[in-house]
Parts: C-alpha cells; sequence; structure tokens
C-alpha cells in the first residue's frame, strides 16, 4: 500500500468576506458571477479572474499621497517578479495561509493578492476596515498578512496580540509608524517588516525589522535590486520589478558604503527653505509626535511650510482637532525648542477640525494645505 501523500494540499479557491469562490468558477467570470457581490468585491475577483486567464498587462493606481494618483501600467512580468522576491525571502509556498486586509485596488493589497496566487496559498480576502482580524472566524490561522499602521493600532487595541504572534511574518506599510506605536511593537514575538516601496516599483524593494534582537534603524535592499542617488541625493531603483527601468524617487537617503541599506530621511518636496535653512519637514514630525504624546495630547499632526515674507517659508506645524489652551501651546512650543535647532522649531500651530485623506487613507498633505486657502 502506498505511502499517503505529505505534501500541501494545493488551494482551488479562495475566501473573500468569509464566502468561498473556487478558481474554475472565476476563471469564467463575469458570465456567471454571483448577482450579489458588492463593488469591491466584484474587483477583486475580477483582478483574479485576469490574473488566472493569463492577462500580461494591468492598470496600477497611485495613492495619491504625494501627488495627484495616476495610473501606472504593469506588466506581467514585474509583479511575478515582486511575488518571487518576497516569496523567497519569507519562504512562503503551498498551503500557506494569508490574510489580506489592505485594499486591493492599490499595489500593497494587490500584490497579496499576486503573491498568493503565484505561490499557492490558501488566501482569506476581507474588505479593508481598522480591525479587520474582527471580520474572520477567532479559530483562524495565518501565516503571512500585511497592515498598514492604523490596522495595528487597532488590533492590538482589540487584544489580538497572540494571534498575531502565531503567524510566521508581518508586513507593515502604507505610511509611517509613529513612535508610539513602533514602541508597542517590540512587546510582540512575530517578526514584523515595514516595508519602503512604490506603485512604480511593484510594492516593496527593501524591508526594515522593526521589533525583536534584529531590528534595524536602515532599510536592507532585497537581492537583486539596484539602488543608488541622484545628485539631490535621492534614491533610485532598477530590477526586474521596474523592468530594468531606471526609477527616480523624492525620497533623500542616506546611502550606506555596500549600496544594501540606507536610511530614508524625508521626501526633497517636504524640504522647507526657511530663511536659506533647508528643514525636513518629516524630522520635526517625529520630535513633535513624541512631545505631544508625553503631553498626553492625542493630536495627529504634520508639518509644512507656509510663506513669510522675511524667511520665503515658515516652518508650521498643522494639528487635527480642537485648539489646545494657551499654556498648552507655550508648553508644547517649549518642548519643541529645546529638542529641534532654532530653525526647524514651527513658528505657528495651526488646528484644523479634520485632515483629507487620500483613497488608500492616508494623510493627503496637498489637499489639506488647499483647504485652508478656500
Amino acid at each position: 500500500m502506498p505511502a499517503p501523500d505529505s505534501s500541501p494540499l494545493l488551494p482551488d479557491s479562495l475566501l473573500l468576506n468569509g464566502r468561498e469562490f473556487r478558481y474554475a468558477d472565476i476563471r469564467q467570470y463575469p458570465a456567471n458571477a454571483p448577482r450579489d457581490l458588492n463593488g469591491y468585491e466584484a474587483r477583486v475577483l475580477d483582478f483574479v479572474r485576469q490574473w488566472l486567464n493569463g492577462a500580461q498587462e494591468f492598470g496600477l493606481r497611485t495613492s495619491g499621497s504625494t501627488g495627484q494618483p495616476q495610473l501606472v501600467q504593469m506588466k506581467r512580468r514585474q509583479l511575478e517578479a515582486s511575488a518571487r522576491r518576497t516569496g523567497d525571502y519569507f519562504d512562503l509556498g503551498p498551503g500557506d495561509r494569508m490574510l489580506v486586509c489592505l485594499n486591493c485596488e492599490f499595489v500593497g493589497g494587490l500584490m497579496m493578492l499576486v503573491r498568493g496566487l503565484e505561490r499557492n496559498m490558501h488566501l482569506t480576502i476581507v474588505e479593508p476596515q481598522a480591525d479587520p482580524l474582527a471580520l474572520v472566524p477567532t479559530a483562524a490561522e495565518f501565516d503571512f498578512a500585511s497592515f498598514v499602521p492604523l490596522q495595528l493600532r487597532a488590533v492590538l487595541a482589540a487584544g489580538h496580540a497572540p494571534r498575531l504572534n502565531r503567524m510566521r511574518a508581518i508586513l507593515v506599510g502604507g505610511a509611517a509608524v509613529e513612535r508610539s506605536l513602533e514602541r508597542e511593537l517590540q512587546a510582540l514575538r512575530v517578526p514584523l517588516y515595514l516595508t519602503y516601496g512604490m506603485t512604480e516599483t511593484a510594492s516593496h524593494i527593501a524591508l526594515r525589522r522593526l521589533n525583536g534582537p534584529q531590528a534595524q534603524a536602515s532599510y536592507r535592499v532585497l537581492p537583486g535590486v539596484t539602488v543608488g542617488q541622484d545628485a539631490r541625493g535621492c534614491l533610485t531603483v532598477r530590477a526586474d520589478v521596474t523592468d530594468n527601468q531606471l526609477i527616480t524617487t523624492n525620497d533623500r537617503i542616506t546611502l550606506a558604503d555596500d549600496a544594501q541599506t540606507f536610511e530614508w530621511l524625508g521626501r526633497v518636496d517636504f524640504v522647507i527653505n526657511s530663511g536659506g535653512v533647508k528643514v525636513q519637514a518629516e524630522k520635526v514630525e517625529q520630535v513633535l509626535e513624541v512631545a505631544l504624546t508625553e503631553l498626553g495630547l492625542p493630536h495627529r499632526a504634520f508639518v509644512a511650510g507656509r510663506p513669510d515674507k522675511r524667511l520665503g517659508e515658515q516652518v508650521t506645524a498643522f494639528l487635527e482637532g480642537p485648539t489646545l489652551p494657551e499654556a498648552q501651546q507655550r508648553q508644547l512650543l517649549a518642548l519643541l525648542g529645546g529638542r529641534l535647532a532654532k530653525y526647524e522649531v514651527p513658528r505657528e500651530l495651526v488646528f484644523l477640525p479634520a485632515f483629507r485623506t487620500t483613497a488608500s487613507g492616508k494623510l493627503d498633505r496637498p489637499a489639506t494645505l488647499r483647504s485652508l486657502k478656500r
């Protein structure tokens, strides 16, 4: 009698919002698609249909967090290369269980689908919301997942840390990880990796370990990706995921001598020229976030330049929520004055009822600033 086959069972279906959809049926959509699909479900299944049927080109939308959203055309081989690189790095393979809770209409969520399909993984897909684990049975177990910081905060607040710790690895991306959240993540045993990438690179091309003894201050470039710097000090990327074209970013970096690790400094278009001194907005934001936390002020904030007759631009902090009493404003500015250089300290605090966000949930700085002019 032959020995039983111990190889993992290859999936022939996926779960989407708790419903099972067989790949054989998805290939035939839209002819036999269920009529009760909502818009998000229909768009996800349409992409899966295209992928299963061998489509060679896809239109991916950028999030619009640093400019107007646009459509980027990507070849199948670029997405396959990205999925292969991540799959090899984390040793993902047939039968592994993946939770897909990012918005699949943007590259982060879409590439989770591609990784699962290419590696014959079991896909559980839920519509993006703050606590995606609330949408799946408590007994459901996963090996791999990707979250935005807002989701990680909600998952931890809901007491789901034990479920995270049973995973093999977790990606974090789509927005900056605030210092307060990074401190919370140190209590997790599961390896967490902050991603660096964009639509034009078919998701991440570098990772930074956030927790544990292997935590890193810099991003490590994935194998097969070549990075450099342009004359502005901004990151350049060339790899199979860029179709071997040179991609020049607006991200200022410090590149290590081995050209395999880099420290992200901030976006070149977020540099404020105040009286001839160049101030990196993101650096000021990090100090501002810590100060707000220490004062117990739950305000979201960002920093940008506002026109100034004498300085050209003045460093300005924008805070979401009700205006603080004068005493608290003075206390906040005093803290910042002790931790920042003279020209880095915000010269004004501007309070807004709510920040504008992009379709993917990121802070939309340009739209928020434009709203002030109306």
